[in-house]
């Protein structure tokens, strides 16, 4: 009586676990002038994940990270020649698949890099 209910229960306790796998995480990138926030990055090749960018800061800012997004899938969201660009304020959200590597991100905007945001993404 024991063994069949032992059982079901471990079945559906796995595929819990995998239904939980299964879902991609999220990583919240903070920007503001003039930073990024985690630094570094880090993400798991492979695994599907969503990156929510925030702009704290009132002014406009980009996130330019070219061979990290030539490198990923993309599943969703708005990600224009390498780069997510951002109004102040504003959100912005790509679902990917990233490929493992090291990657280099940076702001466009004039001396903005030179001011020290500049990030590195490590996939592994």
């Amino acid at each position: 009586m024991f063994m069949p209910r032992l059982a079901s229960v471990a079945a559906l306790s796995m595929a819990f676990s995998a239904s939980v796998a299964a879902q991609p995480s999220t990583q919240t990138i903070l920007l503001w002038s003039y930073g990024y926030s985690p630094r570094p990055i880090h993400l798991r090749a492979g695994q599907p994940v969503t990156l929510t960018f925030v702009n704290r800061s009132g002014n406009s800012h980009d996130f330019v990270a070219r061979s990290f997004f030539a490198n990923s899938r993309i599943v969703a969201g708005d990600v224009m020649d390498g780069m997510i660009d951002l109004r102040g304020g504003q959100t912005k959200s790509v679902r990917l698949v990233p490929s493992a590597g090291t990657y280099k991100a940076h702001c466009s905007h004039f001396f903005h890099r030179q001011l020290g945001m500049t990030d590195v993404i490590i996939v592994r």
